[in-house]
């Protein structure tokens, strides 16, 4: 039977003892627990009074795997907190921006704007800094793929220099969004207000708090990481690919051995110390 919306209005038949009795545990898993799906009615239940331990092995992983998905959907709903209100006030572009490399001794900031559709849902996405590497590797083109527009923004050594590191910072927040095609309507930000032409929002610990502001520190870390990269081979002996430019012990010792390279960060107490100045009390803030 279907119903008016070409679905079918029939439930899923129940799995019986006798149909999980003639599977192997091999079986069972390639073909419920393997794939990303949700389980058929009864299956449950079948799996956990067979009398194989392997078998009922299957059902607690797939229980277990039910209850991460549900406490995701919670998480998901508290992350988009601040978009559904907007969304349900009318507001279709919601725009979300994030920073990455303010702390590094050298590279540029790397800043990152996206706007994301209307209810939209993306399991995984958090702040860049509390995922792995393979993590905001794998969530990055979803996240393309999903947005309705990501642009990148820059504020290059030279302007961290003369403008100092949180100035550079406003100004690459600023490039990002205005790039962005569409213009978001309402934008998010982590904390800080930009020079832009629309209404936003300061989130603190925003990109922990906002879908959007999350999903774009995951895009502006995965850009600049390759960035480094690239850097890298230009630039050896650094290690820029392993630190991206903090200020590691490695990338310290390599500082002070072959002194700063063409993007080191000239007002840095580290890079000015490698330099031979004295930063002393005149040394400028950073931030």
């Amino acid at each position: 039977m279907v119903d008016e919306s070409g679905t079918s209005s029939e439930a899923p038949a129940r799995f019986s003892l006798s149909e999980i009795a003639g599977l192997s545990v091999a079986e069972l898993r390639a073909r419920f627990v393997d794939v990303d799906e949700e389980p058929p009615r009864g299956l449950l239940q079948a799996l956990s009074a067979d009398s194989r331990a392997g078998v009922r092995a299957l059902a607690a992983r797939i229980e277990k795997r039910r209850e991460a998905a549900r406490a995701e959907e919670k998480r998901l709903t508290v992350l988009t907190k601040f978009e559904r209100a907007l969304w349900d006030d009318g507001v279709e572009l919601v725009g979300g921006v994030d920073e990455v490399g303010m702390a590094p001794l050298a590279g540029p900031v790397i800043t990152a704007a996206v706007i994301l559709p209307r209810g939209a849902r993306l399991r995984g996405v958090n702040d860049s800094k509390q995922l792995t590497h393979e993590e905001r590797e794998a969530l990055e083109p979803q996240i393309r793929a999903m947005a309705v527009a990501v642009a990148i923004g820059e504020a290059t050594v030279e302007e961290i220099d003369r403008l100092n590191i949180y100035q550079a910072g406003l100004l690459a927040l600023k490039r990002a969004v205005m790039a962005l095609k569409p213009l978001p309507q309402h934008l998010l930000v982590d904390a800080r207000r930009i020079d832009v032409p629309m209404p936003q929002q300061p989130i603190i610990q925003g990109d922990a708090k906002s879908l959007t502001i999350g999903a774009a520190s995951i895009v502006a870390k995965v850009f600049r990481d390759r960035l480094m990269s690239k850097l890298d081979a230009q630039y050896p002996g650094y290690g820029l690919a392993q630190h991206k430019g903090y200020p590691t012990p490695v990338h310290l010792e390599a500082l002070e051995r072959l002194g700063p390279c063409a993007i080191h960060r000239r007002t840095f107490g580290p890079v000015q110390r490698a330099l031979g100045i004295d930063v002393g009390a005149k040394q400028r803030d950073l931030f």
